[in-house]
């Protein structure tokens, strides 16, 4: 097990909700609305980001009348570390004089998102992703620099590294006056330093995923082919050429043409060759739990795993629903769940943990 005697307080429609006696397979059962969903967003709070629904801190806490927060909130459990030594408090949240910061503790100690990180790996599928392949390249770039954050925490502090360093030289390339070209030698040796850090995780991501994801059969679930499609040269020297001789027409632009903002992850259907974009909504929906479960898979070796799977039973045919509960069974992340009702997991019935979930409230029935 990861996780267990978890917490919620002032969390969305929860006011306060506990769960404890946690299994490999947890489910959350209730009507739609009832609060499933935002189980599993704090959960997913346990990784640095902003959780699955990448929601501002603002929005997470119980709302009062006129739609304001009504303080802050928090979410905590205990984390066992899986080899056999003393557990792990873990907590985050906001406070009420300070509802646009995210604190965290571990062991009751000040700390940081990313080094939640260093603790747990989580993942997660939703209804919302079943876009992707159909969603903008910038959209696939988030959704890459989060499964890279979750095999390498110090991903994050390149890519608001990155971020920050590129707003600086847009809003430079934008002046109405030239640029300083000192300031600009600064600014981009930042950005290149940066860039070819995060386009190599992004680069080792989509490596780690496929040689994963190559020794799986192509059924029950359509294997991806994944290429991670880079803009320009990310090797630091030859991105800050790259910068320093495209200023002028950047400049032109008014904005940098050239770096890992502008990449994209390709992905075609390997039995057919087809690109994903292209496929059937099953298909794309296959490929996407084929490529959560690679990643669930490398993201919990050397640290407890945490995965968190949205409706997906409700979306699957009995045979795909199956092979993804066998595959679940063997590997080492513990597995939570929602449904609005049981009967699709009755192969699984003597594994679980489950909860009800109504208005809020959360009660243990198994």
């Amino acid at each position: 097990m990861a996780l267990d005697r978890i917490t919620l307080s002032r969390f969305r429609n929860h006011g306060e909700s506990r769960l404890d006696g946690t299994a490999h397979f947890n489910l959350l059962i209730g009507e739609n609305g009832a609060g499933k969903t935002n189980v599993l967003e704090a959960l997913s709070l346990f990784a640095p980001g902003r959780g699955l629904r990448r929601a501002a801190l603002t929005d997470i806490p119980q709302k009062q009348a006129d739609g304001s927060p009504a303080g802050g909130f928090a979410v905590s459990a205990r984390l066992d570390s899986g080899d056999g030594g003393e557990p792990v408090l873990i907590g985050t949240g906001t406070r009420e004089d300070r509802l646009t910061r995210r604190l965290v503790q571990i062991n009751g100690a000040d700390s940081s998102a990313m080094m939640l990180g260093e603790w747990l790996a989580v993942s997660w599928l939703t209804p919302a992703m079943d876009g992707l392949f159909t969603d903008s390249a910038g959209a696939r770039r988030r959704y890459m620099d989060r499964l890279a954050l979750a095999l390498d925490p110090a991903h994050a502090r390149h890519a608001s590294r990155y971020e920050a360093a590129l707003r600086e030289r847009n809003r430079l390339l934008d002046s109405d006056s030239e640029p300083d070209p000192q300031w600009l030698d600064a600014v981009e040796a930042g950005l290149a330093q940066h860039g070819a850090a995060l386009a190599a995780g992004r680069a080792l991501l989509v490596e780690r995923l496929m040689g994963e994801l190559a020794v799986l059969p192509d059924r029950p679930f359509a294997r991806p082919a994944l290429h991670y499609a880079a803009n320009a040269p990310y090797s630091e020297p030859a991105l800050a050429t790259e910068l320093r001789t495209q200023r002028a027409r950047d400049r032109a632009a008014r904005r940098t043409l050239a770096g890992p903002h502008r990449d994209d992850l390709m992905v075609m259907m390997a039995g057919k060759g087809i690109p994903a974009a292209h496929c059937s909504t099953g298909e794309q929906k296959a490929m996407l739990i084929a490529i959560t479960l690679a990643h669930a898979g490398l993201a919990a070796r050397g640290r407890p795993g945490v995965l968190l799977l949205d409706e997906v039973a409700a979306h699957l045919d009995p045979l795909r629903r199956e092979a993804l509960f066998e595959r679940l069974q063997v590997g080492a992340a513990q597995v939570w769940m929602t449904g609005t009702e049981r009967a699709p997991f009755a192969t699984i019935a003597t594994d679980l943990s489950v909860w009800r979930v109504s208005g809020g409230k959360v009660e243990r029935t198994g």
